[in-house]
C-alpha cells in the first residue's frame, strides 16, 4: 500500500511539474523571396513630375481687349509677333501691314498679338471698346488684341518685363523706345528677333525672320 501511494504521488508530481515548463514556440516561417520581390516592384499610380516650361510666355495671363482673360501659354508651339500699338501714332498705319502678316502666315503658325499702350506721348488714350472699334473700322484687324497695359518703367506688365530683360535677349535687351516695336518669339518661347518702330511689318528683314522662325 505504501509503495502504491509513493508511486501515485510521484506520477502526480511529474504531471504537475510539466505544467511549469516554458512553452517553446516554433521559429517564424522564413519570408518568401519571390513575394518580397513582387511587393517591391508593384507599380504606383503617381504620375512623373512635369518639367517647368521655359517659354517666355509661360504663366502669364492678361486681359484681352474684349475683357476675357488670355493665357499666353496657349501660343506655345507657335511663332508669336508681339507689337505695342497705339491709335494716334505716326506708325499707326502699320496696323494694315500687321493684318496682312496675320492673313499670310496664320495657317503656318504665326500669331500676331497687339498690345495697346499709352506710354508714349499719350497716343493710346481710348477705352478698350474705343480701341477695338478703331482697329476694326480703319484696318479690319482680326488678330488677337490685349487690353491696354504699361510696357515701360518699374510698373510695366510682366510680359514686357520678360521681353526687355537682357537675360532673355542678350543682343538687344532693354526698354521699349516707342510705339510699334516688334518682338518675335519662336516656337519654344525664346525671343529670336526684335525690330524698332521704323521697321515696317512687310519689310524684307522682318519677313525673313518670320519665315526662318516658322
Amino acid at each position: 500500500m505504501r509503495l502504491f501511494t509513493m508511486l501515485l504521488l510521484t506520477g502526480m508530481g511529474l504531471a504537475f511539474g510539466g505544467c511549469d515548463r516554458e512553452r517553446v514556440e516554433p521559429p517564424p516561417a522564413a519570408a518568401d523571396p519571390a513575394m518580397e520581390q513582387t511587393t517591391m516592384s508593384e507599380p504606383t499610380d503617381e504620375a512623373p513630375a512635369e518639367a517647368a516650361s521655359t517659354s517666355i510666355l509661360a504663366d502669364i495671363t492678361m486681359p484681352g481687349l474684349d475683357g476675357e482673360p488670355v493665357d499666353l501659354a496657349r501660343y506655345d508651339g507657335q511663332v508669336v509677333l508681339l507689337v505695342n500699338v497705339a491709335s494716334r501714332c505716326g506708325h499707326t498705319p502699320q496696323y494694315a501691314g500687321l493684318q496682312k502678316l496675320h492673313e499670310r502666315f496664320a495657317d503656318q503658325g504665326l500669331v500676331v498679338v497687339g498690345v495697346p499702350s499709352n506710354d508714349f506721348g499719350g497716343q493710346e488714350p481710348g477705352t478698350a471698346e474705343e480701341i477695338a472699334t478703331f482697329c476694326q473700322t480703319n484696318y479690319g484687324v482680326t488678330f488677337p488684341m490685349l487690353d491696354k497695359v504699361q510696357v515701360i518703367g518699374d510698373d510695366k506688365t510682366e510680359l514686357y518685363a520678360r521681353l526687355t530683360d537682357p537675360a532673355n535677349d542678350p543682343t538687344d535687351g532693354g526698354e521699349v523706345k516707342w510705339n510699334f516695336e516688334k518682338f518675335l518669339v519662336n516656337r519654344t518661347g525664346e525671343v529670336v528677333a526684335r525690330f524698332r518702330s521704323g521697321v515696317q511689318p512687310e519689310s524684307d528683314e522682318l519677313l525673313a525672320a518670320i519665315e526662318q522662325a516658322l
